[in-house]
């Protein structure tokens, strides 16, 4: 991608010890007001680095950022213009996973026994990766040294908390306008991954929604997103290793007016293999993935029709 067509918010990228880092998310807000109760959620574009985080570190900051869900916000900056909110992080998902419970965290990372408030025997903390990540990629220690459980409480307190605060208070105020209330979590995941997943003779996945095997929200949902992915030209697949992390779970009951879906896009699609640099296929991406954002609100419409509102607008 040449300089003149580059989105100007990747200039900064990454971001270390910056100011803004300071402020757990950025919330777009809807512009002209809300037009669906529709709420996009990116966990893991965070690209603030904490300084003294790449220092300590057991591995490069290009290593680092292995994890990280590269541009998915920028993919999505159009959602505003469309009537809904986009909720971005701002912090690393190596330095602080948002798509985990609070208190999910490895008890090996530490240097004393858990408190009574960590959960460390679920299947992702014993893996190490927890809340706290202990592992990059492929078995990669994060940290040259142990933690301290003050210094988890700390992270989880000042920008866990007011992440998941922020994505509850919009989801309340989509279902206060409209009386339902529809959750996107937008990921993406590495070529690789999608390539493990797929056998030789066949194309592997550009995307793949997570609905919790049908759990987390009506197949309206679901069905809209594949259809208008695949009339771009997409290969689409459902459910396929990718069901959807806690925020699609925790926060989608399939019903009862609270839907939500995980969206992962295949990073080939719109960046270089071997280095964090968009390509021309941003561009198209991003088209794509408006186009689907501005559809959506009439698309969708009958998940909230029948639903009344808990007030008027």
């Amino acid at each position: 991608m040449d300089e003149k067509s580059k989105p100007p918010e990747f200039d900064a990228w990454p971001l270390l010890g910056a100011e803004d880092c300071a402020r757990p998310f950025v919330l777009h807000a809807p512009e002209g007001g809300w037009r669906a109760p529709i709420v996009y959620s990116s966990p893991h574009s965070g690209r603030c680095y904490p300084a003294d985080f790449v220092r300590e570190a057991a591995a490069p900051l290009s290593r680092l950022r292995a994890s990280e869900d590269f541009a998915v916000d920028l993919l999505y900056a159009a959602v505003p213009k469309h009537g809904s909110p986009l909720l971005a992080a701002q912090r690393p998902r190596v330095w602080l996973d948002l798509n985990r419970a609070e208190n999910e965290l490895t008890a090996e990372m530490f240097d004393t026994p858990a408190p009574e408030w960590a959960a460390t025997e679920s299947e992702r903390a014993r893996a190490g990766l927890g809340v706290i990540p202990q592992f990059i990629g492929e078995g990669q220690p994060v940290y040259a040294r142990l933690l301290r459980w003050h210094e988890a409480r700390a992270r989880i307190d000042a920008y866990w908390r007011p992440y998941h605060g922020a994505l509850r208070s919009l989801l309340a105020e989509a279902r206060r306008r409209f009386g339902a209330a529809v959750l996107i979590d937008c990921h993406s995941m590495p070529e690789s991954a999608a390539r493990a997943m797929t056998p030789l003779s066949l194309r592997q996945p550009d995307i793949i929604l997570g609905d919790g095997e049908g759990s987390t929200c009506e197949r309206l949902l679901t069905d809209t997103l594949e259809r208008l992915f695949r009339e771009a030209g997409l290969n689409v697949r459902r459910n396929r290793v990718y069901t959807g992390g806690f925020i699609t779970r925790h926060y989608g009951l399939g019903g009862f007016g609270a839907h939500s879906i995980q969206i992962e896009i295949n990073r080939r699609l719109y960046t270089s293999p071997h280095a964090y640099e968009l390509t021309d296929g941003f561009l198209e991406l991003r088209q794509v993935i408006t186009g689907i954002v501005a559809r959506l609100p009439e698309l969708l419409a009958p998940l909230w029709r029948r639903a009344r509102p808990l007030a008027a607008e």
